[in-house]
């Protein structure tokens, strides 16, 4: 009675299959590639966190911190912001996470005890996403916390692991992160339709997209010279995908999951090469190969892939007992009662996590069509603050204008001199790059905040400020210094409109934009005599969206 009432659970959350419909090598081709991720993650990070969300950055870490601790409870704020800098952060501090973080995900790459570098991993770029404020309100943020948690429950125990053939994935966590790639796709293909955007409807997304997103490509730029009906296709395209095709997720059929792995793989790979999206689209791609199960890895038609997969893959069915199930079954030896214990405990943690979290994700989800559901919201609301049940929504509406921000210092008031930014475009002449998965959150945020008031962005105010002081680790966010030997007496942030150019002006003048000046995006700022900072013109009113 006991092991029938315990069975369904175990079925789900203990050890999946072996054999041909088992994930060994789709596990492993993941957990390698999420370990690159990490890697990129704190990698561009340690570049730029300083400047960021130093004591001296635009958006200290610890006014935030202390600031939550004055307005919240001992133990609530701890749980709003999760992060390991209630401990200290100090540029030290920060920068001493981002290298503990890029060692780990080593590691993981490796796969060196993998399970304890998946927590490294978490921690610290949680306790990161947790400080940086508004340099954190993105949704890959998000898709890389939930898809790390995940991968905990996801990944082999050991030190040297290999393909973890005694431990096999169990079905929730293989079902979780699939779940993850559905929802990024069909939340993102709904929100299209759900928005009203007119651009959607008239297959006109497109036109534009690559030359407005945030920070293009030239290969986008080359793309964009298309003429029209290739645009309105990619737009089909994308529907098709996003509400349709990602459904084959739930085939029974291999063939039908392999036919969706063979289209949003090179679906991904146009996005990446045609945009700079960080990871994100890393991450996706990475996801989409757990479609594959071990009999589809070993049926890759490439005689010498297909022979080592299946030589790799190879095993049969394994006792209960090595795959860390405990063996209750008649005529297998039980476990040592210490062992037992840590395998209830084990089981109950992985139902109580991943059934709260499929909970939560659905319910976000259904939320999009009856968003006066009337379910309980405590468990939703009580995940919020980890970024590991989220709702996905990419490009609900498209951004109908490329505006840019440009910081120009002076000191006379008349020859203004611009700051040269990293990866922003700026130059006319200079061609998009190609940037991925390196995440320049401060290029990225001023093209967010172009789209909107600086009243709502005050930290560009707080970036023309540094600038007046020579501000080294705000400095270090730009390509360089154009007043090393002493800082302007004046600051000012510069609203642009750019375009892109055809390819008869690129011939003819070398020229990848065009671009006009609006007026002021902030406040103009003057350094005084006794060192106090006053406003010397305000900003017009924002250009109306095309």
């Amino acid at each position: 009675m006991r092991d029938s009432a315990v069975s369904p659970v175990r079925w789900i959350f203990w050890p999946g299959p072996t054999g041909p419909s088992g994930h060994l090598g789709a596990r492993w081709i993941f957990l390698r590639a999420l370990g690159l991720i990490y890697y990129s993650a704190f990698f561009s990070l340690v570049f730029q966190v300083t400047g960021l969300i130093g004591p001296n950055g635009i958006l200290p870490a610890n006014d935030y911190l202390r600031y939550l601790s004055q307005h919240l409870g001992s133990v609530e704020r701890y749980w709003y912001a999760p992060t390991v800098f209630w401990l200290g952060s100090s540029d030290f501090g920060l920068k001493l996470v981002c290298c503990i973080g890029m060692a780990a995900a080593v590691l993981l790459t490796l796969n060196i005890w993998p399970r304890a570098m998946l927590l490294v991993c978490f921690l610290s770029y949680l306790s990161f996403v947790a400080a940086l404020q508004d340099f954190s309100s993105y949704q890959s943020d998000g898709m890389l916390l939930e898809a790390g948690f995940l991968a905990l429950f996801f990944a082999a125990p050991g030190l040297r692991p290999g393909l973890g053939r005694g431990h096999p994935a169990s079905r929730a966590s293989l079902f979780l992160l699939q779940w993850e790639w559905f929802r990024i796709y069909f939340e993102s293909g709904c929100v299209k339709l759900l928005s009203g955007d007119p651009q959607w409807r008239h297959f006109t997304a497109m036109d534009q997209y690559y030359q407005n997103g945030p920070l293009p490509t030239w290969i986008g730029w080359y793309v964009q010279q298309l003429p029209h009906w290739f645009h309105a296709f990619t737009v089909g395209l994308t529907f098709a995908v996003e509400l349709g095709l990602v459904f084959l997720m739930f085939a029974p059929w291999r063939r039908l999951r392999v036919l969706c792995f063979l289209v949003v793989t090179p679906f991904e790979i146009g996005i990446i090469l045609t945009a700079n999206y960080t990871f994100l689209n890393y991450l996706v791609l990475s996801l989409g190969f757990l479609l594959l199960d071990d009999g589809a890895l070993a049926a890759v038609p490439i005689p010498r892939v297909g022979r080592w997969t299946t030589n790799r893959l190879a095993a049969s069915t394994l006792p209960a007992e090595v795959q860390g199930e405990p063996a209750f079954s008649a005529g297998v030896s039980p476990l040592p009662r210490w062992r037992q214990h840590l395998c209830a405990i084990r089981l109950a943690l992985s139902a109580v996590m991943l059934s709260w979290m499929f909970y939560a994700t659905s319910v976000l989800l259904l939320w999009m069509f009856f968003p006066h559901l009337p379910v309980p919201t405590q468990p939703v609301a009580a995940l919020e603050p980890f970024r590991i049940a989220n709702r996905y929504g990419l490009f609900a509406v498209m951004t109908r204008a490329r505006y840019e921000i440009e910081f120009q210092g002076s000191n006379d008031g008349k020859t203004w001199v611009p700051y040269p930014f990293r990866y922003k475009p700026q130059d006319p002449a200079k061609p998009p790059g190609i940037y991925a998965p390196y995440q320049p959150r401060f290029d990225w945020n001023l093209w967010f905040a172009s789209l909107d008031n600086w009243r709502d962005n005050p930290w560009v105010v707080h970036a023309e400020e540094l600038l007046l002081i020579n501000d080294p680790e705000v400095l270090s966010l730009f390509a360089s210094n154009p007043f090393a030997e002493e800082a302007p007496t004046q600051m000012r942030a510069v609203l642009w409109q750019y375009w892109f150019t055809n390819l008869t002006i690129k011939r003819q003048q070398g020229l990848w934009w065009r671009r006009q000046q609006l007026g002021l995006y902030a406040p103009e700022l003057q350094r005084q005599a006794d060192g106090s900072i006053g406003v010397v013109a305000m900003p017009g009113t924002p250009p109306p969206e095309p």
